[in-house]
Parts: C-alpha cells; structure tokens; sequence
C-alpha cells in the first residue's frame, strides 16, 4: 500500500467538502500565509452553508501581498462574495481601512452572514483545545466585555474567567512551506501561528506547500506537523 499523500489536482483537495461544512482556513494577516488555491478551488466546488473560522474575514483585497502569480489576490472574501458562507468564526473581521469594506463587512452589514467575534489567542487555544481533545478551558481574556454575555463565569484565586469552548472541523485548509510525499510538514514565519493548531483538529487535513520533497530529505526533529494529522499535501501554483 502507498504511503504517498501527495495530491495532483486542488479539486481532488476539496471534492469531499459538503454543505454545512466546518472548514479551517489558516493566515495570519495577509495571504502569504493562506493557501489561496484551496480557497479558489474550494470557491469552484460550490459547497454551501459553511462555518469559516480564520484569523481575519479575508484582507487580500485591501493588504495584497503574498498573491498568486498573475492573479489578484485571493482570501475568503471570495467564497462570501459566492454565497457559500453562512457564519465566520474571527478575530478580526473587518478591513484595516475604513474607506474600504472587505467583502465580509459587506455581508454581514447586509444580515447576509453571522460573525462570532473571538480574541486571537482564545481562537488559538480553542483550536488547540480540539485537537487535543480538551472540550472546553476557562480564560479570563473577554471577561468583562461583549465577549463574555451569556458565557458561564467562574472565579479561580480571586479573580474571573470564563469558559470557552473547543473549536474542531471536518476540514482544514493549511499554507505551509515544505512537506515530504507522505505528508509530514513544516511552516515558516507566522503560518505556524495557525496552520501547526489546524491541522490537529480537524477530521481532515490537506495542506498547500511551496515544496514538496522525497520522503526522509526533512530532518524528523524540525517536522511541525507530522504526517498522522495530515490527509494530501498539494504543490502551490505560483
């Protein structure tokens, strides 16, 4: 049996996505850390009623660098702009100018989508959490806040937390740097601040890659994902 996870076509990567979906989608800021041919492909797919959860609702169109080649840049505002999202999970959902809405603000100004609005390391931690199988943690960040209504608060050493729960999907969509052919991976930069946690909590994984190269050419002691988390790793078209 072949232990080669390694994916030829962006479609194959997404065929499986079906309505309702929870699906990951890593970044950071801009699309350098995004896998922006899974979104396209995702895009084309069609799948509808899905839970995004990313760090940002999608800032390509307003930041714009790290694009594919002879492309205009690509973030989830384009699976919002096809009607495909019904709720996004962020930390930071809106543009970074205010002269400039990105397609999200758009929608969800528009009743079109639903936001639930998580500060990034509680949005980390949750997503660790799920991967780890811990259901739920008590944080004290958002105590206090809009963030906290309707959560249940608890007080450990005289001071107050509230309980988040874990974030897991049927999918993830990861940006990394390097993977091997049977899908061990490594990222660069900020792309492990949340491709590493993403690719443990969902049900399946498959990871774009700026390079994939012959089984035992990685050194086992840098791997940051190993090859067990992951489903099909896929050659970035740049």
């Amino acid at each position: 049996m072949s232990l080669n996870k390694e994916i030829k076509f962006f479609s194959d990567a997404v065929s499986c996505v079906f309505d309702g979906a929870i699906v990951l989608i890593s970044g950071f800021g801009g699309t350098g850390g995004s896998p922006q041919n899974l979104i396209k492909a995702l895009r084309d797919h069609g799948a509808k009623d899905l839970t995004i959860v990313s760090n940002t609702g999608g800032l390509a169109s307003v930041i714009g660098f790290g694009s594919v080649k002879g492309q205009k840049s690509i973030d989830i505002g384009i699976l919002v702009e096809n009607s495909q999202v019904k709720k996004l999970i962020a930390s930071y959902p809106v543009s970074p100018s205010a002269s400039k809405k990105i397609a999200f603000e758009e929608a969800y100004l528009q009743g079109k989508v639903e936001l639930e609005l998580v500060p990034q390391g509680n949005m980390v931690e949750r997503i660790r959490a799920g991967g780890a199988g811990i259901p739920a943690f008590y944080t004290p960040t958002g105590v206090g806040t809009d963030l906290s209504k309707g959560k249940e608060v608890r007080k450990f050493n005289d001071r107050e937390y509230i309980l988040e729960y874990a974030i897991k999907a049927d999918f993830a969509f990861v940006k990394a740097y390097k993977a091997d052919k049977i899908g061990n991976v490594i990222y660069k930069g900020t792309s492990q601040s949340f491709g590493r946690v993403m690719a443990t909590a969902s049900k399946k994984t498959y990871i774009e890659v700026d390079y994939i190269v012959e089984t035992g050419i990685l050194d086992p002691n840098i791997i940051h994902t190993p090859t067990i988390y992951v489903e099909g790793v896929i050659l970035s078209q740049k």
